[in-house]
């Protein structure tokens, strides 16, 4: 790549941002330059009502391999590592709190906080030649902040495995503990992420905005609040305009006639 090359691409595609980590010779380790070109990209996204979902995606052979340890050793000190680990966490946090739903498109290796920004995604497909791993324990770097991530995509006893292990785990495995959603040979890979993308963006986008929102609030919640705010939530939706068509349609077995822009 040459030293001019972006470190993050972006092109849009029928209501689809993609964005490309475009580090490939680091296997996209997150720099303090990529991790700021990719927030201001989901800040702008979060603005856009013309972009309806977001599908991440790297360069090169890797997906992501975490933080860029040569960068974090070149600024020692207390103040550089707060200051990094304060950024990739906004960031994490930023990625469930955009409006539009995200995409992982995962077809190599994806480590520490490569994982971590995997586990941020709403949803993730993978070639079956990614692996996955929190591997900071192999350099004596406990993934902490990617652990944040993990577990709430996966459960506690194979989310403790991997962080006490820091073994690679394979993309089937990923998928039967809940990291990812799918698992496609790399020939297909494209095809399935442009497929579910597509799909989602079809879905009226009030729902889907709502939809992610409270997908997150509730899991935070106990039962009782949990179930008070979703009937919230939910009245909310069957209120507005576009629900009562989409109903009405369905009732009468033709096509929705939404406004969807």
């Amino acid at each position: 790549m040459g030293s001019n090359e972006p470190v993050l691409l972006r092109r849009d595609e029928d209501g689809v941002a993609w964005l490309t980590l475009n580090r490939p010779a680091q296997r996209n380790a997150l720099s303090v330059e990529l991790m700021t070109a990719l927030q201001r990209e989901i800040d702008a996204i979060g603005r856009e009502r013309k972009v309806k979902v977001v599908v991440i995606a790297g360069a090169g052979p890797g997906f992501c391999a975490g933080h860029d340890l040569k960068e974090m050793r070149a600024n020692p000190g207390r103040q550089h590592y707060e200051a990094l680990f304060q950024q990739c966490s906004r960031l994490m946090v930023s990625l469930v709190k955009l409006p539009q739903p995200v995409i992982a498109r995962v077809h190599g290796i994806a480590t520490a906080a490569g994982c971590q920004l995997v586990a941020s995604c709403d949803l993730v497909v993978a070639s079956s030649e990614a692996r996955f791993a929190v591997n900071g324990i192999n350099v004596g770097l406990f993934c902490s902040t990617p652990m944040v991530a993990l577990t709430r995509a996966v459960g506690r006893k194979p989310a403790m495995e991997m962080l006490m292990t820091g073994d690679l785990v394979s993309a089937e495995h990923a998928k039967a503990i809940g990291l990812i959603n799918r698992v496609v040979p790399s020939e297909r890979l494209d095809d399935e992420v442009r497929a579910l993308a597509q799909q989602i963006a079809g879905k009226l986008r009030l729902a889907v905005t709502i939809g992610k929102e409270a997908f997150y609030r509730q899991a935070e919640l106990g039962l009782d609040a949990a179930y008070a705010y979703t009937a919230e939530v939910m009245t909310k939706n069957m209120l507005a305009r576009e629900t009562e068509e989409g109903i009405d349609a369905f009732i009468e077995k033709r096509p929705p006639r939404w406004e969807n822009d």
